[in-house]
Parts: structure tokens; sequence; C-alpha cells
């Protein structure tokens, strides 16, 4: 496994996912919650999101090289404007709300991890993995430097949620992502075009 795959993988998940829905998400669960209960319902869902991904991606890495090239770099610049988008939206209003069942024990990490296996179908994240394991084919270095991400991020969602929001503003975080991807894009377009 090559570190510096795990170490881009994990700053390209981190930064997309801490502002994402799905923090959000995590942070109102652990609200309602016991937050090892949403982190450990959180974390599965994560886990067969991330081993979905990884094998997609893989099997995308038979594709012509050329073509993953411009696929993913076509995905990182979607994710950008993605971002963009969404930093702008959170910037002129904050707020969003996720109701849940008032639950306990088993219930709990069950609900959890249905909240977030839907939310992260199709999510940024899941074809940021993609397109990496496309573009590195190194899907167990993407597997743990995008699962490390996620898991992180929950965490932060869980413990800290609150007290970050107070120090470090959502749109800043899509637009630091918004900027990653842009780089991602960039550095996909020069590989593809030399």
């Amino acid at each position: 496994m090559d570190p510096v795959v795990i170490g881009l993988t994990f700053l390209a998940i981190f930064v997309v996912e801490l502002p994402d829905k799905t923090f959000l998400a995590t942070l109102v669960l652990a609200t309602k919650y016991r937050p090892i209960l949403v982190w450990i319902g959180v974390g599965l869902a994560f886990t067969v999101q991330t081993v979905v991904a990884v094998l997609l991606g893989h099997a995308v890495s038979f594709l012509p090289d050329d073509l993953v090239k411009a696929i993913a770099g076509v995905i990182f610049l979607v994710g950008a404007v993605i971002l963009i988008r969404e930093g702008r939206s959170h910037q002129a209003a904050e707020g969003s709300d996720v109701e849940t069942k008032d639950v306990h024990g088993i219930r709990a990490v069950i609900a959890s991890f249905l909240v977030l296996f839907a939310a992260e179908w199709g999510d940024l994240s899941q074809l940021l993995t993609i397109s990496l394991v496309a573009k590195y084919e190194q899907p167990a270095a993407v597997f743990v430097g995008a699962l490390a991400a996620l898991l992180l991020v929950s965490g932060l969602a869980v413990v800290a949620g609150r007290g970050l929001q107070r120090f470090i503003k959502l749109h800043v975080l899509h637009y630091v992502g918004a900027a990653i991807c842009l780089v991602l894009a960039a550095l996909t377009a020069y590989e593809l075009f030399s």
C-alpha cells in the first residue's frame, strides 16, 4: 500500500465529507441517541459504502487508461462545482434537520446505519473513492484512506460537531473541498495530456 495514495485519499475524502449532509446527519443523530451507538451505526454504513465504491473503482480500472483519467477528471470537476454550490447555499442559509425516533441500543445503531447508508449512495465521497481507485489502481490504499477519513469525520460529528461549527463555517469547508477537487482535476488533466 502506497502511503501517498492513502494520504491523498484521506485528505480528499476528509475535506469533502466534513461539510457534507452526512456530517450534519451524524451530528443530529448524536443529539438524539448515545454518541457511541451513532458512531457504530454510521461507521458500519461507511464501511459498506466504501467497499462498494472500491469494488466499482477496481472494475472501472479495467477500462482504457485515458478514458478512466478523463472520467476521473470530470468527476473531480463536477465535485468542485457541487461543493461550491453547497458552500454558497450554506453561506446564504444555515440549518439542516433530520427527524429521528426515540430509540436506544441496537435500534439506535440500526437507525444511524440506515440514515447514513441511504444518504451516501451516489454521494461525492463515494464517487471520489471510485475515481481514486480507478486512477491509482490501489484499491486497498484507497479503502484505508477513505474509510479512515469517513470514520474520523463521523467521530468529529459525534464528539465535537457543535463546537467545530462555532470555529469553522461549513461554507469554508465546502470551498476548501472544491479547491482540492480542482487540484485533483488539474493533476488528472496534466497526466492525461502529457
